[in-house]
């Protein structure tokens, strides 16, 4: 038996079940899921009284003012779960370390410009200068795609290398962030996108011993999505807001650049790409809908044509479309997975575990609403009598 879950253990990357390594993945893990999970009630509240709300519009499906401080819990689990990996100090992650803090920087950035624009508004200029900002600091730090090193194009001169791979390094990092934030339209959506991208680049770096950064970081990444998708499956309690969107597309964007998972980037781009195809796809129909339309910005004129927007016209809920699209994310990036030439084994496992505990999260919340109703019918029964 011992035996069998040994192997189990190795063909999921995991060579030491009970060593420094894997204890320090699962401990990032559950530090940013137990952190963000709990974070959230209490920073409820706080965000009403401070105005940090979403009020109801057109385009939006709340029916009341909803707090849209959700990115804030989502980085705050974030970081607090890589204090704790840094604190057990896996020795690869020492190698890459300014790599993981240009990360961090240019999330921070990110985080703080979405907040401003959540509560007051930015103009698209000001919001792609800093994301232009947060990518230069990853490329400084060695972060980017080799431009010769991505299959079925031609190779260039060393010459024209440089500025293409900053060019194609530019588009992806600042594409997959504004892809992902445009996601963010139904409650439960990207934070669902996201946990599933981020376990599936997870399993696939962990088949490599050298890619303890790259894990690390997506446990924690996982783990707060997870944590905060306990309070947005619909009915939400809260929204991640632009600060929390913003974060999620930059982080993956960048983690599939970090040092040791240049490979997964550059020369097999197609992992992340299909890990990443439902925002991509949905960011470039939108984009093309628009001008075809005569839209001079895409960017700036938000409408009703997203993916999200058109599943929820056909399902007539926001649960069935959240749980759509994780299905949706998830066959892509379990395709993403036997394309980078994973196992048959990490592939059907990641997609059991990562489809369970979404549900499992989901079903807890569906379970936490009846309760409210439950209290708020019983209270009102009692003011009644």
């Amino acid at each position: 038996m011992i035996d069998t879950l040994q192997g189990l253990a190795a063909d999921l990357g995991i060579a030491e079940p009970f060593g420094r390594g894997f204890l320090s993945v699962l401990l990032t893990f559950f530090t940013a899921l137990a952190f963000t999970w709990m974070f959230i009630p209490r920073l409820l509240k706080f965000a009403l009284e401070k105005g940090w709300a979403d009020q109801p519009n057109e385009r939006r499906l709340n029916v009341r003012p909803l707090p849209n401080a959700g990115g804030l819990a989502i980085f705050a689990g974030f970081v607090v779960s890589l204090v704790v990996a840094w604190a057990m100090r896996p020795i690869i992650i020492q190698d890459v370390n300014i790599q993981v803090l240009a990360i961090l920087l240019g999330g921070s950035w990110l985080v703080l410009v979405g907040f401003i624009d959540d509560q007051f508004g930015l103009s698209p200029l000001v919001r792609l200068l800093v994301q232009t900002l947060a990518a230069a600091l990853l490329m400084v730090n060695g972060l980017m795609i080799d431009f010769n090193a991505i299959p079925f194009l031609s190779v260039v001169p060393e010459s024209l290398n440089g500025p293409l791979s900053a060019l194609v390094t530019w588009l992806w990092v600042v594409g997959l962030t504004n892809a992902v934030n445009l996601l963010d339209g139904v409650d439960g959506v990207v934070g669902g996108v996201a946990f599933v991208a981020s376990m599936v680049l997870l399993v696939t770096a962990a088949q490599f011993p050298d890619r303890a950064a790259a894990v690390i970081l997506l446990a924690g990444l996982a783990g707060s999505t997870l944590g905060y998708l306990r309070h947005n499956f619909n009915p939400s309690h809260i929204i991640m807001g632009d600060a929390g969107s913003t974060l999620l597309g930059f982080t993956l964007a960048a983690v599939s650049l970090l040092g040791t998972v240049k490979a997964t980037a550059s020369a097999s781009v197609l992992l992340p790409l299909l890990v990443l195809a439902l925002p991509i796809v949905d960011t470039t129909q939108v984009v093309v809908g628009r001008l075809a339309r005569g839209i001079r910005n895409p960017l700036a004129h938000p409408d009703k044509t997203h993916i999200h927007h058109r599943v929820l016209a056909r399902t007539a809920s926001a649960r069935k479309t959240a749980l759509t699209l994780w299905a949706l994310s998830l066959g892509f990036g379990l395709l993403g997975m036997a394309a980078q030439g994973v196992d048959a084994v990490p592939i059907v496992v990641t997609g059991l575990g990562v489809a369970g505990l979404l549900v499992a999260v989901a079903y807890t919340r569906v379970l936490a609403h009846r309760r409210e109703l439950g209290r708020a019918a019983e209270q009102a029964s009692q003011e009644e009598a």
